[in-house]
């Protein structure tokens, strides 16, 4: 009879990531099971967890470390909430890790499990190493609704572990080092008419028709920024201007009456030579001048904003410690930056030196049949690998 081990249970990367999978963390849900499974097993690996509690939801945030009890080390970052299904079709269960032609497919595999997948891994692997620098995992949620999740986590754990030199932020990127990306803001913005019959309009108040002049002043902002010539790493961005967008509005009752409700989005997302709260103070200046002509023919009615992320943007740094190891662990060499937002800029502005660089493509996020190739998920192992070589020989 074969004897039983008594170690702690070892799981390979592609076993890790149907785990995750398996948790069905969309944002609008709790990530307590997965946030449990997650310290339960580091844990049995010997891998200090220190857990953040969400303050009103079922949710947290979860900081493991282990190596020396020193500064210095490399925190992987990466988020544990994924984009809902609903509405889309899938060939399989989407909650359920399934591969078929060289890739693996289920929610979240790109963006961003896979990662995750590999950072818990990587921390198993570390605990039996003898590291010259401590390596950290950071997992985070509500990214997808606003990348609400980071400051919380950071804020609560690093007065407890030691802070890290370097963070490495790993959303889809093909491996390729991606420097700076975008910041951004937006609000909800709620107006409030005054209902009447469309045949005398002008004694109402169009909730409709005012958002309206909002949106064209988004488009006008967009307009002008376009004609700027950009200057330093703007240029670097596609666009190389920031951008202001609506992406969803509703409103309205009938044809023939005054709209008396109507919502928006209206969002910025900022190169990193502009302030986004100067476009924010910006908006709500033009709103208030809507609202007052509003109120001169119905003084009840309103705009309401309501703030919905700050979202901080990455700034290319000079000779920056994260972008030097990026490079030497993947042998990309080339410059990248995105337009998109995650997690790296709160990392930066604590301190650490930060890019943004994963297995997978961005293209295959929040798709119907969302996946990774299995290429793509096996060089993140060797990604990993190669940290843990490195960490060890410092």
């Amino acid at each position: 009879m074969t004897p039983r081990s008594s170690g702690p249970e070892s799981l390979t990367p592609r076993e890790i990531l149907a785990k995750l999978v398996s948790f069905p963390t969309v944002s609008r849900d709790s990530n307590l099971p997965l946030i449990d499974w997650v310290q339960g097993y580091l844990e049995s690996h010997g891998v200090t967890c220190y857990r953040h509690a969400h303050p009103s939801e079922p949710k947290a945030g979860l900081w493991a470390w282990t190596g020396p009890a020193e500064t210095g080390g490399v925190v992987l970052s990466g988020h544990t909430d994924v984009v809902p299904v609903d509405g889309q079709e899938w060939s399989s269960d989407p909650f359920e890790v399934t591969e078929r032609d060289g890739k693996l497919f289920g929610r979240g595999c790109v963006d961003m499990k896979g990662f995750d997948a590999l950072a818990v891994w990587a921390l198993a692997e570390a605990s039996r190493r003898k590291l010259g620098k401590p390596l950290h995992l950071a997992f985070t949620y509500d990214e997808e609704i606003g990348l609400l999740g980071a400051d919380p986590l950071l804020e609560d754990a690093l007065p407890h572990v030691p802070k890290p030199a370097v963070a490495l932020i790993g959303e889809p990127t093909m491996l390729q080092v991606v420097s700076g990306h975008k910041a951004g803001v937006a609000f909800d913005t709620q107006v409030n008419g005054f209902e009447v019959h469309s045949s005398i309009a002008y004694t109402g108040v169009s909730a409709i028709m005012e958002a309206a002049k909002l949106v064209d002043w988004g488009n006008a902002v967009n307009a002008a920024n376009a004609a700027k010539e950009p200057t330093g790493t703007d240029a670097l961005f596609d666009p190389p201007w920031t951008n202001a967008h609506v992406g969803r509005i509703s409103g309205g009752t009938a044809h023939n009456i005054t709209a008396k409700s109507c919502q928006f989005v209206m969002a910025f997302r900022c190169v990193p030579g502009e302030d986004p709260e100067s476009y924010a103070k910006a908006y709500e200046q033009e709103v208030r001048r809507v609202e007052a002509g509003m109120q001169a023919v119905r003084p009840e009615t309103s705009i309401t904003l309501t703030r919905l992320f700050d979202a901080k943007g990455l700034s290319p740094e000079t000779d920056g410690a994260a972008e030097r190891l990026a490079r030497q662990l993947t042998g990309d060499n080339g410059s990248h930056v995105v337009s998109y937002g995650t997690e790296a800029g709160y990392f930066q502005a604590r301190g650490m030196s930060a890019v943004v660089c994963g297995p997978g493509d961005i293209a295959q996020a929040h798709q119907p049949d969302e996946y990774i190739t299995v290429e793509q998920f096996d060089r993140g192992v060797d990604y990993m690998r190669r940290l843990l070589d490195h960490l060890e020989g410092l």
